[in-house]
């Protein structure tokens, strides 16, 4: 699957962006679909995820209550909505898609898209 991240640009504190993730291939469904952000010079860190069922949604203590990763399988897209943001929230980040588990970790996603800068200014 490839996957194609767009939404970035820059954004006030207090402010709110969304963020889409278009998958390519006919199995959108069956992956587990989550976002990853890495921050200049720091290691890219867990954002959001759904559950391998897709049932369920699970945050980063960071982002709880202010980010919602959603999905769209008939438009193959994911998305991630983001209120409340911070200047601690700059980053480049990424949509990745995993067909055999869900986890915080970016070892277990197998697709990556290319990344979406946005800056948060304070």
């Amino acid at each position: 699957v490839q996957l194609q991240a767009c939404g970035g640009g820059l954004v006030q504190a207090g402010g709110c962006l969304s963020l889409s993730c278009a998958a390519s291939g006919r199995t959108f469904s069956s992956y587990a679909m989550a976002w990853f952000r890495q921050a200049p010079g720091k290691e890219r860190e867990f954002v959001a995820a759904f559950t391998r069922s897709g049932a369920s949604t699970y945050y980063a203590d960071s982002v709880a209550g202010r980010f919602t990763i959603s999905r769209d399988n008939a438009k193959n897209t994911a998305y991630l909505q983001m209120h409340s943001l911070k200047p601690e929230d700059t980053a480049v980040y990424y949509c990745a898609a995993s067909a055999r588990v869900s986890s915080r970790s970016t070892r277990d996603y197998d697709y990556w898209g290319q990344g979406t800068q946005f800056t948060v200014s304070s």
